[in-house]
C-alpha cells in the first residue's frame, strides 16, 4: 500500500484554487504524463498516467469518479484500474480539502489517501513509490501554484536551484575569492 499525505501551499484566494482543483481537466494539466479519456453516463471518466519508477516507466489505465462538495471545498476521488500489459492491479481513494491561510493570505491544499496494488510489479511500484509521490507532488505544486497564481497576479514561488547548481555557485565564489586575494597581494593592497 502506497500512503499519501500532502500539503501544498498556494499563494491564491481559496475560491481560485478550488476552481482550478475541482476541475478534472485543469488537476490533468498539472500532472505530467497524465491524460483525461472518455466520459461516461455515471459522470466517471477514464484517464491514463504514465509513471517513471527508476529506469522502468508504466502506463496506468483508469476509471475515475469524483465526488465534490463544493461549499466545503471537499473532493473524494476513486481509482481502479491496470497497468497496460495488465500486469499490475490498483484502487485508490484519496480526499483533497482547500482552505484559506491567514497567515500567507493564499490558500493551503490538503491531499490524503492510498493506493492499493497487486500483480507482478507491485512490489517493485511500492519500492519506488516514496520517491516518485515525493517528485510528482512537486512537479504539480508547480504547476498548481503557476495556474492559480498567475491569474491574480502573483509571481511564481521560486524554485531551489539543483544540488548541482548550488556546488557550481559555491565553487565559483571560492574561485572568485582566491583570484580577488591574488589581485591584492600582486598590487600590494592585502594586509
Amino acid at each position: 500500500m502506497i500512503e499519501i499525505d500532502e500539503e501544498i501551499p498556494v499563494p491564491a484566494p481559496p475560491e481560485r484554487v478550488w476552481e482550478v482543483v475541482s476541475d478534472p481537466g485543469e488537476v490533468v494539466s498539472c500532472i505530467s504524463g497524465a491524460e483525461l479519456g472518455d466520459s461516461h453516463e455515471d459522470g466517471s471518466f477514464d484517464g491514463t498516467l504514465v509513471v517513471k519508477f527508476g529506469a522502468v516507466r508504466v502506463r496506468f489505465g483508469a476509471r475515475v469518479s469524483l465526488d465534490l462538495d463544493e461549499p466545503g471545498r471537499e473532493g473524494r476521488l476513486s481509482a481502479k484500474g491496470r497497468d497496460g500489459q495488465g500486469a499490475t492491479r490498483f484502487s485508490a481513494h484519496a480526499t483533497f480539502l482547500v482552505t484559506a491561510d491567514p497567515a500567507t493570505g493564499g490558500s493551503r491544499v490538503r491531499v490524503t489517501g492510498e493506493v492499493h496494488l497487486a500483480g507482478k510489479l507491485a512490489s517493485l511500484i511500492e519500492a519506488g513509490a516514496g520517491a516518485v509521490v515525493s517528485r510528482m507532488t512537486k512537479e504539480f505544486s508547480g504547476e498548481l501554484v503557476r495556474k492559480c497564481a498567475g491569474e491574480q497576479g502573483a509571481a511564481p514561488v521560486p524554485e531551489r536551484p539543483s544540488r548541482w547548481a548550488r556546488l557550481r555557485a559555491w565553487w565559483l565564489r571560492i574561485v572568485h575569492n582566491r583570484q580577488t586575494k591574488r589581485s591584492e597581494v600582486r598590487s600590494g593592497k592585502a594586509q
